[in-house]
């Protein structure tokens, strides 16, 4: 035994279990999966015997159509018969019945989408004719600059020349 102050754990020691009381299940240490695939083999066990029940009274039911049953109904359902607006209902459309002439119909984001697409190509077309607002601010602006470019560039030729003029009559 260990002297001082601190106990060892209680749990003493260690005992490990072989492979073969691993695979019977009669270790103490089983894997954490165990359970699991027991309760999902029990599951699957139930399900076989109701089909099989199912299967009896279905030959039953051929045999003996007097001894109909009616299926039994949760709660209020047998009462009031009310069909859920939100469960979607697969559509089965054999290829014989599509009608090709008919359009399909957009949904509410798709229309929306195909209008500002529309809306944005018929403004640009304006903008590049000149007929929006904002298309004549632009030209507007555009002018102002091409003149100030153009009496920048007089302005610079000028001083060109005015310094070739000191030069040649610093020269003589």
């Amino acid at each position: 035994m260990a002297k001082g102050k601190f106990k060892g754990k209680p749990t003493g020691e260690r005992s490990f279990s072989s492979e073969e009381q691993i695979a019977a299940g009669t270790s103490a240490g089983r894997p954490k999966t165990f359970k699991k695939k027991q309760a999902e083999r029990e599951v699957y066990n139930r399900r076989q015997e109701s089909d099989e029940e199912y299967d009896r009274r279905q030959e039953s039911d051929e045999e003996e159509p007097d001894n109909y049953q009616k299926n039994k109904h949760k709660g209020t359902e047998g009462l009031i018969e009310i069909e859920n607006p939100n469960l979607v209902k697969p559509k089965n459309v054999k290829a014989k019945d599509i009608d090709i002439s008919r359009t399909t119909d957009l949904s509410r984001r798709e229309r929306e989408e195909l209008e500002k697409q529309k809306s944005h190509e018929r403004y640009m077309k304006l903008q590049e004719q000149g007929k929006t607002e904002q298309a004549r601010k632009d030209l507007e602006r555009l002018t102002l600059i091409r003149q100030q470019r153009a009496e920048a560039a007089k302005k610079r030729e000028e001083e060109k020349a005015a310094k070739e003029e000191r030069k040649a009559e610093a020269r003589k």
